[in-house]
C-alpha cells in the first residue's frame, strides 16, 4: 500500500447541476413525483470525468487538495463512481460532506413533509457502502471526513463506528489537515473528532489557492461574517477578505472550464469592508476586474441590509454584471418578518438599520433586487425556540408584501446550530395552523414565479429546448398534486 491520498465526495456534490448552482438544491428533496433516474438527471447529473478524474470538484475539496499538495503529499481527487480504479493504491480516503444525513435545514424540512430520506443522504450512504471502500477499509485504509456538514456526525456516532471513520475535522482545516493526514499515514491514531480552535484558523496568507477547477467556477472572495446571528455557525469565524490578485489567480485556474464564475462570501456586498457598511470603491473594482475576465458572474450569498443601505451602489454593480447576462442569482436570508424575533435571534442582521426596521429592510432590499434583475433564493426559519404566534403573523404579512417580487422563498424548519446548538429541533408534529398558512403561502409564491425563473435560467443556453420541457413537466406535476391536496 502506497502513501497516496484520495479525495472525493458523494454523487450529489460532484455535479455541475446543468451549470446552475441553485438547481443543486434539488438534491435536498427526497424521491418524489418523478422517477429517481429522471430526477437525478434534472437536478444532479454526474460531472464529466477523464479516467475517473472529475473536470471540476467542490471548492472546499479543492482547498484541501491544494493544501496537501503544498505540503508534499501525493494527492488525487477522484469521482465517487470511479474510486475502484485508484483505491488499491491509497492509504487515506478524504471525504467532503455538505449534508451527509439530510438533517440540514432544507433537507430536514423536505424530509419531514414528504416522509422520505433526501437524495443527498441516500447518496452519502451509497458512497460509504461501496464494496471497494469496505474492502480497502479491511486492509487498513484510513477515512478522514471534512466539510460544512461534519456537525451531523455528532448525532450519528453509531454510523462513524460502523463505517470505520478515523477522523472528522470540523472548521477551517488548512492549518491542521497536514498534521492529521501525516499522523494517519504514520499509523498514529488521529483524533476521532477534531474541532479547529480559533487559534488554528488560517490567516489570509495561510489559505492556499486552488490548483484545479471548482464546480461551476465558484471562487471564494472572503471568509467569516460580522453579523452574529445566533442560529449560524459561520459567524463564529473571523472576517477576512482576499486581495484582488488572489481572486483573479483562482479565476484563471477555474476558467479552464470557461463560462461565468460564482463569487462566494457570506455577504458579497461587504467585500473589502471592516463592518456592515459596504466599501464602494473595493466592491466596484472587484466587479470590474471580474467582468473583464469572465463570461458572466453570480453571487453565492448577499444580505438585504447591505443592498437597502446602498441602493445606488447596488444598481452600479448590477449594471456591471448585466453587461454580459440577463440576470444573476444569490442566496438570501429573510428568516423572519417579525421585528421582535429579529431582535432576539439576529440583532445585527438589519445593521446599519435597527432590528425593528427589519420588515422594511426586507421589502426595500427585495424590491431593489427585482428592479436590478438579481433573483434571490430566500430562506425563512420556521419554529425558532422563541417564536410566537405574533411572529408568525408578521412573517405571513411580509410574504403578502413580497408577492410581486421575482424570487424563490423556502421555509426551513429550525435546526439547532451556532449559538442555538443546544436548543431542541423543530419537528413536523409541532406545525400549527399558522405554520401551515406560511408554508402554503411560500409554495404558492414559488409556483407563481417558477415558470419565469425556468425561462430566465435557460435563456441563451443551447440546451434549453432539451431541458426546459422536463422542468416544466415536473412543475406541472407538483401543481397537480397541490390542487389534488385541496390547496387553492
Amino acid at each position: 500500500m502506497s502513501d497516496k491520498i484520495l479525495l472525493t465526495a458523494d454523487r450529489t456534490l460532484t455535479s455541475d447541476y446543468h451549470h446552475n448552482e441553485f438547481i443543486g438544491f434539488g438534491a435536498c428533496a427526497p424521491p418524489n413525483v418523478i422517477p429517481d433516474w429522471l430526477y437525478k438527471w434534472l437536478f444532479f447529473p454526474p460531472i464529466k470525468t477523464k479516467d475517473g478524474i472529475p473536470v471540476a470538484a467542490p471548492y472546499g475539496l479543492r482547498k484541501i487538495e491544494a493544501q496537501l499538495l503544498n505540503e508534499g503529499f501525493d494527492v488525487l481527487t477522484v469521482d465517487p463512481d470511479h474510486l475502484g480504479k485508484y483505491i488499491d493504491e491509497a492509504k487515506i480516503l478524504g471525504i467532503h460532506v455538505m449534508d451527509p444525513f439530510g438533517i440540514g435545514p432544507a433537507s430536514s424540512t423536505f424530509a419531514a413533509i414528504l416522509k422520505k430520506e433526501p437524495f443527498l443522504a441516500q447518496y452519502f450512504h451509497i458512497l460509504m457502502n461501496k464494496p471497494e471502500i469496505r474492502k480497502a477499509k479491511r486492509r487498513g485504509l484510513k477515512i478522514i471526513v471534512g466539510g460544512p456538514g461534519v456537525w451531523q456526525f455528532k448525532y450519528r456516532p453509531e454510523f462513524v463506528k460502523e463505517h470505520g471513520i478515523d477522523c472528522i475535522i470540523a472548521g477551517e482545516a488548512e492549518k491542521v489537515v497536514g498534521k492529521i493526514f501525516r499522523a494517519a499515514l504514520n499509523d498514529d491514531d488521529p483524533p476521532q473528532y477534531y474541532e479547529v480552535p480559533i487559534k488554528e484558523t488560517p490567516s489570509l496568507e495561510e489559505i492556499p489557492e486552488i490548483v484545479a477547477p471548482s464546480i461551476n467556477n465558484l471562487i471564494e472572495i472572503g471568509r467569516g461574517c460580522c453579523r452574529g446571528c445566533k442560529f449560524c455557525s459561520v459567524t463564529l469565524r473571523p472576517l477576512r477578505w482576499y486581495p484582488y490578485e488572489k481572486i483573479l489567480r483562482e479565476i484563471d485556474v477555474t476558467m479552464r472550464n470557461k463560462g461565468g464564475v460564482c463569487l462566494h462570501a457570506e455577504d458579497v456586498m461587504l467585500y473589502g469592508s471592516k463592518n456592515t457598511i459596504p466599501n464602494d470603491e473595493k466592491l466596484l473594482k472587484l466587479h470590474e476586474l471580474v467582468v473583464k475576465k469572465c463570461d458572466g458572474m453570480g453571487w453565492s450569498h448577499c444580505s438585504l441590509a447591505t443592498v437597502a443601505a446602498k441602493p445606488k451602489l447596488f444598481s452600479k454593480i448590477a449594471e456591471i454584471i448585466l453587461q454580459k447576462q440577463p440576470w444573476w442569482g444569490a442566496e438570501i436570508g429573510i428568516e423572519t418578518g417579525s421585528p421582535k424575533l429579529a431582535e432576539k435571534i439576529m440583532p445585527a442582521k438589519a445593521h446599519p438599520f435597527k432590528p425593528e426596521e427589519w420588515p422594511e429592510v426586507v421589502r426595500s432590499g427585495m424590491g431593489l433586487m427585482h428592479d436590478n434583475k438579481l433573483i434571490p433564493a430566500c430562506t425563512l426559519i420556521v419554529g425558532v425556540p422563541e417564536e410566537t404566534e405574533e411572529d408568525l403573523i408578521k412573517t405571513i404579512e411580509l410574504m403578502d408584501d413580497l408577492k410581486d417580487v421575482r424570487s424563490l422563498i423556502v421555509p426551513l424548519f429550525f435546526v439547532p446550530m451556532g449559538r442555538l446548538k443546544n436548543e431542541d429541533w423543530f419537528k413536523e408534529a409541532e406545525v400549527n395552523e399558522l405554520h401551515q398558512e406560511l408554508l402554503i403561502k411560500c409554495l404558492k409564491h414559488d409556483l407563481y414565479w417558477i415558470d419565469n425563473l425556468i425561462d430566465l435560467s435557460f435563456s441563451g443556453k443551447w440546451y434549453k429546448y432539451l431541458l426546459k420541457p422536463f422542468y416544466r413537466l415536473f412543475v406541472e406535476i407538483i401543481r397537480y398534486k397541490v390542487k389534488k391536496a385541496g390547496i387553492k
